[in-house]
């Protein structure tokens, strides 16, 4: 995960793909809107454990963090051996920030920027791939705003 500092579990329960959400996730760009099959996480266990463990994720996937409401948050790349970007949302899905190339395994920290209520990492290189940018929006219905 990038994650928030938190205890941290076994590698063997949570090096397994969650389940994909029904509903894939829309960011509208100036150049489309593509879209991610995500899984999502929204409690402070699965928060804590995100992608940590994992060795592989699908170009097209990613995973959502739900903070159910605006705050600051902070990441980290503890246990996670995929190097991801991460999209910071706000309640309305707009985007506030992106970090991108998070190094894989590095304690060091990495802020939203702002408060925000959700968090999109995806692969490495995938939002200068698409060309996202603040003031980008991410579209689910998990977003009420962007619905």
């Amino acid at each position: 995960m990038g994650g928030v500092a938190a205890t941290t579990p076994s590698a063997p329960a949570i090096a397994a793909a969650r389940a994909v959400d029904a509903a894939k996730l829309e960011i509208v760009t100036a150049k489309g809107r593509p879209a991610f099959e995500i899984e999502i996480v929204d409690t402070d266990e699965s928060r804590a454990e995100g992608l940590m463990f994992r060795k592989q994720m699908a170009p097209d996937h990613g995973m959502l963090f739900d903070f159910r409401r605006e705050q600051p948050v902070w990441f980290w790349m503890k246990n996670t051996y995929l190097p991801l970007d991460m999209i910071f949302a706000r309640a309305d899905g707009s985007i506030v920030s992106i970090a991108t190339d998070a190094v894989p395994l590095s304690e060091d920290t990495i802020s939203s920027g702002g408060s925000v209520r959700f968090v999109l990492e995806v692969n490495a290189g995938t939002a200068a791939r698409l060309g996202l940018a603040p003031g980008d929006r991410l579209v689910h219905p998990r977003i009420p705003a962007a619905r």
